[in-house]
């Protein structure tokens, strides 16, 4: 086929617009920690675009959609993008190639900054980069071939259908990060969200760059293009109703921080399903995810792993919750080259679904082993209490005008009783 200058001015604009969450995730996950953790945190979204976009190029993209070895892993032939060309691939014909690598290079990107929020404030930054670096080489690019570059979960061998990524990044990032915490262990002193406005800012953009996340995945600007954005705009608007409606029941006071996880959950579940469902069924998958992520925040506390910015409750969760039903509602009639739900294609789903839990948990238990016992993972406790800012880049995010002010948000030698007092607070409290 042709190139289709329509197809690539819109898959030019969906890949800016997965780029655009990167900074939006960085707000995001910056409001939600504490006031002496905010620039060490941003800046762990900040470092995965530029290392994760070369190691993309050097040799991710090969291993991703390079020519199939077994099912299991693309070849080299890709290697720093040579032999790219520019003919159409078989994975986006209507666009050049090297778009399409673009396009899924912020998928690449994005996947591990994700998995960071659950382990904020308590990982040194060269841990943190060396850690992100070997997940993308041994986590990412192997499961996205598996899925969508032709390897034995996808097209080619059991037929499982993930339309933007419920598995390969938020099932991945999820269960990845509840390996980190488990590794890692809890947090020694926690934090209030110091910046609930950030939090918001950081939540709408994220929702207007899925726009691209996950209507960019059908390859064309089509039919199938406007189900995949409308069932997104429908999936997080009922993801956010249905955790406000939760928490509003069982707290008596709907929090906004909640009502943006709400949407993020909804946005999360109907990723795998946007371009294979009808619109009522984004409602049903949304509102699941809702509730069932708000219920697995809740666990947290009771399961005794601390997920700062409950990244396993809202990404693993809902992206599992969205693959499983992908098999039950997906329909021809919306996508004429995807899938029937029933219970074949429910079963396929379900593989897919626990394969994308077993697989990045072991693996990441594996490699933070090896990165600790190389650079090293956790801070120490001072470093810990002082907060990253400082320790990690000697930088502090706030100047505040009033010297009462400024001594109290610029980080200060811990003393024995302060230690003392950080230890005694529980990093596993209730919800």
């Amino acid at each position: 086929m042709h190139v289709s200058a329509g197809d690539t001015a819109w898959l030019l604009a969906s890949t800016a617009l997965v780029f655009f969450m990167m900074p939006g995730l960085a707000l995001f996950y910056g409001g939600l920690v504490g006031e002496k953790n905010v620039i060490a945190t941003m800046a762990q979204s900040l470092v995965a675009i530029g290392l994760i976009s070369v190691l993309w190029i050097v040799v991710g993209y090969s291993l991703a959609f390079g020519p199939d070895h077994a099912g299991f892993l693309g070849g080299l032939q890709y290697f720093m993008l040579r032999g790219i060309g520019n003919t159409p691939s078989s994975f986006a014909p209507t666009i050049p190639p090297l778009l399409f690598m673009a396009f899924q290079m912020k998928f690449a990107v994005i996947t591990p900054a994700l998995i960071a929020g659950a382990f904020v404030g308590r990982m040194n930054f060269r841990g943190y980069v060396v850690f992100i670096g070997l997940w993308s080489m041994l986590v990412y690019c192997p499961f996205a071939h598996w899925v969508w570059g032709g390897g034995f979960l996808g097209a080619s061998g059991l037929h499982a259908v993930d339309f933007a990524g419920g598995s390969v990044v938020h099932e991945l990032a999820g269960a990845s990060a509840l390996a980190a915490v488990l590794y890692v262990g809890p947090r020694r002193k926690v934090d209030r969200p110091h910046n609930v406005p950030l939090v918001l800012l950081g939540a709408g953009i994220l929702w207007f760059g899925w726009f691209g996340f996950n209507a960019g995945s059908a390859g064309s600007a089509g039919s199938v293009a406007v189900a995949a954005l409308v069932n997104t705009q429908i999936g997080a608007s009922a993801g956010m109703l249905a955790w406000m409606g939760a928490e509003w029941f069982r707290r008596r006071k709907p929090s906004v921080v909640g009502i943006a996880s709400g949407a993020i959950a909804g946005l999360a579940a109907i990723t795998p399903a946007a371009g294979y469902v009808p619109t009522w069924a984004s409602l049903v998958i949304g509102g699941a995810a809702g509730i069932l992520c708000y219920g697995a925040v809740l666990l947290k506390s009771r399961l005794r792993y601390d997920d700062a910015l409950d990244v396993v409750g809202v990404h693993m969760v809902g992206g599992f919750i969205g693959v499983v039903l992908t098999g039950v509602f997906a329909s021809l009639a919306v996508n004429a080259l995807g899938v029937s739900g029933g219970m074949v294609q429910f079963g396929r789903e379900v593989v897919l679904a626990v394969a994308a839990l077993v697989y990045p948990f072991i693996m990441t238990f594996g490699i933070l082993w090896v990165t600790d016992k190389t650079v090293g993972l956790r801070v120490g406790e001072s470093e810990e209490f002082a907060g990253l800012d400082m320790s990690e880049h000697d930088e502090v995010a706030y100047e505040w005008p009033s010297a009462t002010s400024s001594q109290e948000s610029s980080p200060r030698a811990p003393t024995g009783s302060d230690i003392q007092s950080a230890k005694s607070t529980d990093p596993l409290g209730p919800a």
